[in-house]
């Protein structure tokens, strides 16, 4: 991304600690709920990809057109599954935690929260692509912000904003029996969390 490289590094641990969290989860999750941590996998993955700083790192001219096929085709897939609605949590498996004990939401509101990141990111690596005029290329809003930019600042930021204040300690097990690590749902959370922060600090460069 365009914007100072310290930052851009910060951004770039943020997102790949999540995404490798979310490839743990897929361990501990069964159906609907394992797809849905292989599409945050991706997510967390793809945004520290975009995240290196252009300025120490200078992506390839086709790295943009990548990650716009990459974040489309998640998109899709994410339109695909809310297409059913509200996916039903598979029965438990023994040794494997359900979607809902790995904290994984599998319903359409998590599906459509996927399609917009994965369109945000499209947005984005179109934007920043050579020869493209930045987001400017868009209509602009009050004080030259495109309103595409604005539209998706303010949902994300609702959205860190609700994800913060449902991030409260959840009680551990009856007995005092472990929970893997795959199934935590406040690091999951706290995942999404990261997300939605990285992705406001990325359209802020945008």
């Amino acid at each position: 991304m365009h914007g100072p490289a310290g930052p851009g590094w910060l951004l770039v641990a943020l997102c790949a600690a999540s995404g490798a969290y979310c490839l743990l989860r897929v361990r501990s999750c069964v159906g609907a709920a394992r797809a849905a941590a292989r599409g945050e996998a991706v997510m967390g993955l793809g945004m520290a990809a975009m995240a290196v700083p252009a300025a120490v790192v200078p992506p390839p001219a086709w790295a943009w057109l990548l990650y716009a096929a990459v974040f489309g085709a998640a998109g899709l897939h994410a339109l695909w599954a809310a297409r059913g609605g509200a996916l039903r949590t598979p029965g438990r498996t023994p040794g494997r935690a359900t979607g809902s004990a790995a904290g994984a939401p599998v319903g359409a509101a998590h599906h459509l929260h996927h399609l917009v990141g994965s369109l945000a990111m499209v947005y984005m690596a179109v934007a920043m692509a050579p020869g493209a005029d930045g987001a400017h290329t868009g209509h602009a809003g009050p004080g030259g912000v495109p309103l595409l930019t604005g539209a998706l600042l303010v949902y994300f930021t609702v959205f860190v904003l609700r994800a913060g204040a449902r991030l409260v300690p959840v009680a551990g097990p009856a007995g005092g029996a472990a929970v893997a690590w795959g199934a935590r749902p406040e690091l999951a959370l706290a995942c999404r969390l990261s997300m939605g922060v990285a992705m406001v600090a990325m359209l802020l460069t945008v």
